[in-house]
């Protein structure tokens, strides 16, 4: 790669830093995928890691004050174990623990799906850590699928906090998750978590864009599917430099992007394409 190309890239990156958001189309809800997980009591900490531990941060999660830590744990159920677990921080009031299907299947392990938080009566599970284990009797869930937002997000949206709503994301597999739970306040960022289950059964990647549909929307969307419509035929367009960027998208109207195999296409501009529903096509 020249060092006309490194330096148009880095120049891309760092004045993206500087910008707002890019602005989601309406009703659009970012996707993110939360792999297993494990929320910690202080007491639980130091049996752990030792008398006296505090969790270091490894780095930021996208909900304000919210952290994955350097530390890992195994999760030991009657059937097997699951190593290098991460923890999330800051430390909560009870012990957590977040497995999808799949993972209680190995553990051997029937887990309820709950909300986050709400561990009343939920599996028992051990936790193994390099100083210590602990074993809880309740606090094992898979996670029901949900959306942090703020009251602004929960009024634009007209959604209340504790309502299930519809999230559809087309892609290759187009897939729609129902009874999605919105939770409200005002440290929350708009972001809809579920967990790797669900991911791959609609092949969806961190990034992925969903949209919100209350339940009378999908009334009037089915309505709507059954009147023929004419097929609308994706415009091309023939982009022949060597770095496709974000600036460049903003100035093509067209559909689809054809590009030379060794064209250049930054990460802003994947996701950029993503969200506005264009496709980036290499010339064959």
């Amino acid at each position: 790669m020249n060092q006309q190309l490194i330096e148009q890239i880095v120049g891309e990156i760092l004045g993206q830093l500087g910008k707002s958001p890019v602005q989601l189309p309406d009703r659009a809800v970012p996707i993110a995928v939360s792999a297993r997980h494990v929320h910690l009591q202080p007491e639980h900490v130091e049996v752990l890691f030792g008398a006296g531990y505090q969790l270091t941060q490894r780095s930021e999660l996208s909900q304000p004050g919210q952290f994955a830590a350097n530390e890992t744990v195994m999760i030991a159920g009657p059937k097997s174990s699951i190593e290098r677990v991460r923890i999330l921080g800051p430390v909560r009031k009870a012990t957590q623990v977040e497995v999808s299907f799949t993972d209680a299947m190995k553990l051997g392990v029937k887990p309820p799906l709950r909300e986050s938080g709400n561990i009343e009566g939920s599996a028992p599970i051990t936790l193994i850590g390099p100083k210590g284990s602990v074993h809880i009797e309740q606090g094992l869930i898979i996670a029901q699928s949900h959306i942090h937002m703020a009251p602004s997000d929960a009024a634009r949206f007209g959604v209340e906090d504790g309502e299930y709503i519809t999230v559809e994301a087309d892609g290759i597999r187009p897939i729609s998750f129902r009874n999605v739970r919105i939770r409200v306040n005002e440290r929350y960022r708009l972001e809809m978590h579920i967990d790797t289950d669900e991911a791959n059964a609609g092949f969806i990647t961190q990034g992925t864009i969903g949209r919100l549909v209350k339940p009378n929307d999908v009334k009037e969307t089915t309505a709507v599917q059954m009147i023929p419509e004419t097929v609308k035929v994706p415009q091309s367009f023939e982009f022949t430099k060597k770095l496709l960027s974000t600036e460049d998208l903003a100035a093509i109207s067209e559909d689809e992007i054809v590009i030379n195999k060794g064209t250049i296409v930054t990460a802003l501009a994947k996701d950029t394409a993503r969200e506005l529903g264009k496709t980036i096509t290499v010339r064959k």
